[in-house]
């Protein structure tokens, strides 16, 4: 049985076609402007490829593992295709699962619920808060920001090193940050955990769609990632890796689909034989429009090659980063350094503004999408900000009116930086160089000559004072 599928722009260096590439935008001083879209790390537009290839499928849609009519034995086919297609794009071992879920935030979930009961879990303040959160029954010990990876293997080592008692343990740790775009040496934190008898899993959220991960190679025990940010939209999500701790663990859901079987005991109660297979944590009707979003998206990638991807978006990178480097009045965010290796997501602050009010110009006189805030990543933005975790800086524009910020004190961390938020510029493979020169074009233009129309607060976010151009 088999479905359409697109063909595929196979474009060497060039940006892959994507959703919503010819949208237009209104501005605030008039006129419209094609959207810059410069969110991915929030989440990607959906590839063309894939958009065409759920297209196709959609007229055999058909409910998957229970039906005897063609399409429902199509779509099964297609289901369990697209599993083998995700284990054969994350490079997974013969025993690994694939199991389908709704999110990256669900996949740590899932495995949160099946760790052994005297599990003690590490996890880096540095993470994303779907890694950082849950941990909620487990012994959690929560590990400082390191400044260099060598750091971040050594602390990891000593926290090992000092457990006690001295039984399972999970490492949970991004591959690359969600804040910095800065990459983290997941193979040496895996070799740590291994030596110390304990078990890693790797949140791929900012990671697989921008640089290739191989399970085998890095030998993490699980990875984590999610469709929408891998250019697959319709919300589903992976958890990829070892079977055993899944097996052993009650159903992260209990219904039908997770079950074997299901038979009445004399004494009037239920007996369950639960599956043994990623269908054990997959209970009911399983989306299979999401699910093969992301088979797709696997394959538009490797098969466009994804070495080449990553070069040209190293390639922006260095121009993001060059551009930004002219405008003295912007600071970086990074933990690791400027040598250090990222993928294309980058914060940043600008002395003088405040993050949200700064978001809102690019957007309503430039047209160009960027995200403000903390990024559901409270304490590594904090900690990046020179901030006390008790200061004010929650997501969104604060109360009152957008205003200037002070001076950067002498010789450290400027003061204006503390109890503020950030700003962060994201990007991929559908991001057209258009882009890439209007947001660094913007930014200089903001920072030397302010913005061209007055914004307020509302409802937590800072919006365009509709009718009052700023007096310039």
């Amino acid at each position: 049985m088999s479905v359409p599928t697109a063909a595929l722009d196979s474009s060497v260096c060039a940006p892959l076609p994507v959703l919503g590439q010819d949208v237009t935008v209104p501005l605030v001083t008039g006129g419209e402007v094609t959207y810059a879209a410069l969110d991915y790390a929030a989440s990607a537009p959906a590839l063309q490829r894939v958009w065409d290839d759920v297209a196709a499928y959609a007229p055999y849609y058909g409910s998957v593992h229970r039906g005897a009519g063609y399409l429902s034995q199509l779509s099964t086919d297609l289901f369990e295709n697209s599993r083998r297609t995700v284990a054969e794009f994350l490079g997974c071992r013969a025993d690994d699962q694939v199991v389908f879920t709704r999110s990256t935030t669900d996949s740590l979930n899932l495995l949160a619920a099946a760790i052994p009961a005297d599990c003690q879990v590490f996890v880096y303040e540095t993470e994303h808060h779907a890694s950082l959160l849950p941990w909620r029954d487990a012994q959690v010990t929560y590990l400082n920001a390191p400044r260099t990876p060598a750091q971040a293997v050594e602390t990891l080592e000593r926290a090992l090193a000092d457990r006690d008692p001295y039984g399972p343990a999970l490492v949970c740790v991004t591959g690359a940050s969600n804040v910095t775009g800065e990459l983290w040496p997941v193979r040496e934190l895996a070799a740590a955990a291994h030596a110390h008898g304990a078990r890693i899993v790797l949140d791929a959220a900012q990671l697989a769609p921008h640089h290739p991960v191989d399970v085998a190679e890095l030998d993490v025990d699980w990875v984590a990632f999610s469709g929408h940010k891998l250019y697959a939209p319709f919300g589903s999500g992976v958890l990829a890796g070892r079977a055993d701790w899944l097996q052993a663990a009650d159903p992260y859901l209990a219904g039908g689909g997770a079950s074997r079987k299901v038979a009445r005991r004399a004494d009037g109660g239920v007996d369950v034989d639960w599956h043994t297979t990623a269908a054990r944590h997959e209970a009911g009707s399983p989306n299979v429009i999401g699910v093969y979003s992301i088979a797709s998206a696997c394959k538009a990638l490797t098969e466009a090659g994804f070495d080449n991807l990553v070069a040209r978006e190293q390639e922006l990178v260095s121009r993001v980063r060059e551009g930004l480097a002219e405008v003295p009045e912007v600071q970086v965010l990074s933990l690791f350094g400027d040598d250090a290796p990222r993928v294309g997501v980058i914060s940043f602050v600008v002395r003088g503004w405040n993050s949200s009010h700064f978001a809102a110009a690019l957007s309503a006189e430039y047209g160009i999408g960027v995200r403000d805030g903390l990024f559901c990543a409270h304490p590594l933005v904090r900690t990046l900000l020179g901030s006390d975790p008790q200061d004010p800086g929650e997501c969104g524009a604060p109360e009152g009116e957008p205003g200037e910020l002070p001076q950067p004190s002498a010789g450290g961390t400027p003061s204006s930086l503390r109890s503020l938020n950030a700003i962060r510029v994201s990007f991929g493979a559908g991001t057209p160089d258009e882009h890439i020169d209007r947001f660094l074009r913007a930014v200089a233009e903001l920072v030397r000559e302010g913005a061209r129309w007055n914004y307020r607060t509302e409802d937590g976010r800072c919006v365009p004072d509709r009718g009052t151009a700023a007096q310039v």
